[in-house]
């Protein structure tokens, strides 16, 4: 079983990112990046990477919750992208933090505890990945 989750970690807005500041992204398509934000927007520390990134792939393809077990051991029996190749840290300006407990909390690019948490030894840092141009 492969997993995405991460822990204490920060993951830091793309390099590339020509985000100046974070922002939603835009609602009403059913994007990734929009399902993503309405579930760490609504509450920190609530998701772990796994949870969240299978529930989206959930609503996306409308996997009832009966069958969500088996399509959970389904889609993660082969790796998936982490959150590091999320559309919230490579566009929208977004920071993600894995609590020891691998729970996310999502953090504006930028904010004092983004850099608390760049300077705490005990965080391990890593950038969003690059866009491919």
């Amino acid at each position: 079983m492969h997993t995405t989750d991460y822990t204490d970690t920060l993951i830091l807005p793309a390099p590339d990112t020509k985000a100046q500041t974070a922002t939603a992204p835009p609602a009403g398509k059913g994007s990734i990046a929009e399902l993503q934000y309405e579930r760490l927007s609504a509450s920190d520390y609530v998701w772990t990477s796994d949870d969240l990134i299978f529930d989206v792939h959930c609503q996306r393809k409308a996997i009832t919750e009966a069958d969500r077990p088996a399509a959970r051991a389904q889609f993660f029996s082969k790796g998936q992208p982490c959150l590091r190749t999320s559309p919230l840290a490579k566009t929208y300006g977004w920071a993600l933090h894995f609590d020891s407990a691998g729970r996310i909390a999502l953090l504006p690019m930028g904010s004092e505890r983004v850099a608390e948490l760049e300077a705490d030894p005990a965080v391990t840092v890593r950038a969003a990945m690059k866009s491919s141009r």
